[in-house]
């Protein structure tokens, strides 16, 4: 498939996810923690509960959800750049982040939650607004009952690869009733 190909295809699934979505929001809402991951996700994808404003504040997307893996857009844009004219390390990280982290995610039964512990990102070429979207995949290597780990690439529509990541997750029970402003750490 030519690069073109590639990008239109990409580009017409970020505008069918983002038609669904609602408006994003940071409030914790109390009836996550009754759903599975992927009862989440899905809930996200049908417009029924926000996604995170980080998507907005860096302007990537959930585009794809199943158990054990995840996968999100992004636009490398200047607003993004570090001193030296290229994306910032710090963009890399958190898409990659959102992509591991949602991958182990997905696996969660309700009433379970996960934090990272550990994200380890090597970055192997620069990005800049050149590449106009790229995407980040999760995968889950392992799943436990209380550590999974996971493993993530961010491509470009012409396959190179631009970063590598992995992830160490602590997986904890979310507290029976959330108090209002708690994290549903336990």
């Amino acid at each position: 498939m030519v690069i073109e190909q590639v990008l239109a295809r990409w580009e017409a699934d970020e505008a069918r996810v983002r038609a669904l979505l609602s408006a994003a929001d940071a409030k914790p809402k109390r009836q996550i923690f009754g759903l599975s991951g992927m009862e989440m996700f899905e809930a996200i994808f049908a417009g029924e509960l926000p996604p995170p404003p980080i998507g907005e504040t860096l302007d990537f997307v959930p585009i794809h959800m199943e158990p054990g893996a995840a996968v999100f857009q992004g636009r490398p844009q200047r607003r993004h750049y570090n001193p030296l004219g290229t994306v910032h390390g710090g963009w890399f990280a958190t898409l990659l982040d959102s992509a591991v982290g949602c991958a182990v995610h997905t696996t969660l039964p309700a009433g379970k939650g996960f934090t990272t512990l550990e994200l380890k990102v090597n970055m192997v070429r620069p990005l800049s607004d050149r590449v106009p979207l790229v995407r980040a995949e999760g995968k889950v290597i392992h799943a436990g009952r209380q550590v999974a780990t996971a493993e993530g690439r961010i491509v470009g529509p012409d396959g190179k690869l631009y970063a590598h990541a992995t992830t160490t997750c602590l997986i904890f029970d979310h507290a029976a009733k959330p108090s209002e402003g708690s994290h549903g750490q336990a």
